[in-house]
């Protein structure tokens, strides 16, 4: 055996996923474009704004974004960096509460108001039950997210993305993990009269088995699951302490199978020689 990868669900070595803030009424119309591709998205809600300023009923919200992730974004939207301390903690876990009401299960992800964010805030965050926070700052790379505190997006929709998606789609170097993350407000469609961008991008991946569909909180997880997975020493065993399965990818030069993709199931013990 010479060398384990780990993989993405099912083997692949791409994942896309959207992140969009501030549930505006045309967030029904991303959320449709999006279900009908079979997409996954991320929605960043502020728990004391629904139904003003152009956002969503409170009602609509548990069955609009069912099958995507409801995450945080503060209780009021405002800019966290120039609140003190008490009203940041307040901000973020009145707004998780709230959202949890509305949908059933906890709320761990969260985007920075107004894109402000300091070591403060990425030091309190997880005190306060958040997993990742999503920055407004472009890498335009594909890279997985180094710190989840603040995890930067590849790109605005507004930049360029059917040609970063198309190159995105043509990788073939299953050695790397790319991850396609993009973020925007899905009001900025209707202001900019470009809901194609979106609309091709759906077309571009619609059905896509090469491609990992997840929202931003199912790629955190599934990254601390990898992270957990037990090797003995020669890396001839592997256990997995999570529920959750874990995909991983065999090269050897010794095997008559020179690549083996294996699921190691949760709570399973496997031998990989």
């Amino acid at each position: 055996m010479e060398h384990i990868y780990y993989c993405f669900p099912g083997g692949r070595h791409k994942a896309l996923t959207f992140s969009y803030d501030d549930g505006k009424t045309p967030d029904r119309r991303l959320v449709d474009i999006l279900n009908r591709a079979g997409l996954k998205g991320t929605f960043n809600l502020n728990g004391d704004k629904f139904g003003r300023d152009q956002r969503i009923a409170q009602s609509e919200v548990a069955a609009l974004y069912a099958g995507h992730e409801v995450a945080a974004h503060s209780l009021t939207h405002p800019t966290l960096t120039r609140c003190p301390r008490e009203m940041m903690v307040r901000q973020i876990v009145d707004d998780r509460r709230r959202l949890e009401d509305i949908v059933g299960y906890a709320v761990r992800g969260f985007a920075y108001p107004n894109g402000q964010h300091t070591p403060t805030l990425h030091r309190l965050l997880p005190e306060l039950g958040i997993a990742y926070a999503r920055t407004t700052i472009s890498t335009c790379g594909l890279l997985l997210p180094d710190e989840l505190m603040t995890w930067h997006p590849t790109c605005h929709h507004r930049e360029d993305l059917i040609s970063r998606a198309a190159s995105f789609l043509e990788r073939s170097k299953s050695q790397y993990l790319d991850l396609l993350s993009v973020w925007g407000h899905s009001i900025d469609f209707d202001n900019e009269g470009n809901w194609h961008i979106i609309e091709e991008l759906a077309a571009m991946t619609r059905g896509n088995q090469d491609v990992w569909f997840a929202t931003n909180i199912e790629i955190v997880d599934y990254l601390a699951a990898v992270e957990r997975l037990q090797y003995t020493a020669a890396c001839d065993r592997v256990h997995n302490p999570s529920a959750a399965p874990v995909w991983i990818r065999i090269d050897s030069r010794a095997s008559s199978t020179p690549q083996r993709i294996v699921e190691v199931p949760g709570g399973a013990t496997l031998t990989l020689a």
